[in-house]
């Protein structure tokens, strides 16, 4: 990579907390994907009640490795074991730095013979991408960015489609699309379905506890194949989610989005920050929230910390906010002490110190105490019943 090198961007800037805490990088946009379709709130319901439509074509990032080395290079990249790991299964990949703090995490999927694509945030796609350009292994990667937020009146153009069809009701609209009963797919195993004559690839996945497939395909078909999914799905009640309503069903879901790339420390992490560039996602990241530290490694868990306080000591911290519709209630994600118990009433400081930071996306105010309890994860009887106490507490060959 060309130009001044993230390594020495935090040596110019002397203090990377600083530096994080006033980036000017803007709000977080969920690209190309309209805000809303109908509304936020009749979204959210779809995927508990209904059916819906998830368009995950611009958001993440995408490389494919190819060759020989392929499952090797990604083996040594995480902390998971990839015993078992065969073509057309999926996994979650969570890469971590030399010391064993997180850089990301995402879907791998195992496509082929020494062919594997994953798809998830820039920071894990760079990290992968440094290991096969400098580990000496034998691959080749064709990466795909994640769609720009401004995309300035450019036509956009990915390589794939990605749509998920979730819900209560997806298996009826999945069977009206295939033109009867889907193959037996096991979580996270691939298959495929037909749409349209075509056979288009799948993989058994589910969001904020929705049962349902994620399907996708070359771009260049996207439409057609969003039109026959809207057709399948009217006589049930499917709906688009937008942006706005996307974003939250995590929070019902409890999974903590967004970690911080533990790129900033450690000696065997220099040549790394010598080949990222000081203006991609690692320069710019922006970190928030009434937790301050002086130590850049307090931040690697996630971008946003809010401190969690009983009596004055600081007993946790909120990590991702929102509102469920669905559960009529502000929910936060967060992680407490060990002596904390469910059903405690607690206290979360929301906002920045001395009337905020520096970032474009926050305001001027003052910090504010709220009264939360805390609650088991997933939030949402349905994620908690169905998908919880299922593939999180049973073991998956």
């Amino acid at each position: 990579m060309s130009g001044e090198s993230l390594e020495s961007l935090l040596k110019r800037s002397g203090n990377t907390v600083e530096l994080l805490r006033n980036s000017q990088v803007g709000a977080y946009v969920y690209p190309v994907v309209p805000s809303e379709f109908s509304n936020w709130r009749s979204e959210q319901v779809g995927w508990q009640k209904t059916a819906v439509l998830y368009d995950q074509s611009h958001h993440m990032s995408e490389v494919t490795i190819k060759g020989p080395d392929a499952l090797k290079l990604a083996a040594q990249l995480t902390i998971n074991s990839f015993a078992g790991f065969s073509p057309n299964r999926a996994k979650q990949m969570v890469p971590c730095s030399y010391d064993g703090y997180v850089i990301g995490d995402g879907i791998l999927f195992y496509l082929d013979k020494d062919e594997l694509l994953f798809v998830g945030r820039t920071p894990t796609v760079n990290w992968i991408q440094f290991h096969a350009q400098t580990g000496g292994y034998q691959v080749e990667i064709v990466r795909d960015e994640r769609s720009p937020s401004n995309p300035r009146g450019k036509a956009v153009v990915r390589r794939h489609y990605r749509y998920q069809i979730q819900g209560p009701k997806a298996e009826q609209v999945l069977e009206k699309l295939n033109g009867g009963a889907l193959p037996p797919v096991r979580f996270f195993h691939m298959d495929a379905v037909n749409i349209k004559g075509r056979k288009v690839r799948c993989l058994r996945h589910g969001m904020a506890g929705a049962p349902g497939l994620e399907i996708w395909g070359p771009y260049a078909e996207r439409e057609e194949i969003r039109e026959a999914v809207l057709e399948a799905g009217r006589d049930f009640g499917l709906v688009q989610v937008g942006a706005r309503a996307y974003s939250s069903n995590t929070l019902e879901s409890g999974w903590i989005p967004s970690p911080l790339p533990a790129v900033y420390t450690g000696e065997r992490m220099k040549k790394y920050r010598e080949w990222l560039p000081a203006n991609g996602y690692e320069g710019t990241a922006s970190i928030g929230g009434s937790f301050v530290s002086t130590s850049i490694e307090d931040y690697y868990t996630t971008s946003s910390f809010d401190r969690i306080v009983r009596g004055g000591r600081t007993v946790g911290l909120s990590m991702f906010g929102g509102y469920s519709y669905n559960e009529r209630t502000a929910l936060s994600l967060g992680i407490v002490a060990p002596d904390i118990e469910i059903a405690d009433e607690l206290t979360l400081v929301w906002g920045e110190e001395n009337g905020g930071t520096r970032k474009t996306t926050v305001e001027p105010h003052r910090q504010l105490e709220i009264r939360v309890t805390v609650s088991p994860t997933p939030y949402a009887r349905a994620a908690r019943e169905g998908y919880h106490e299922g593939w999180r507490t049973r073991g998956t060959p």
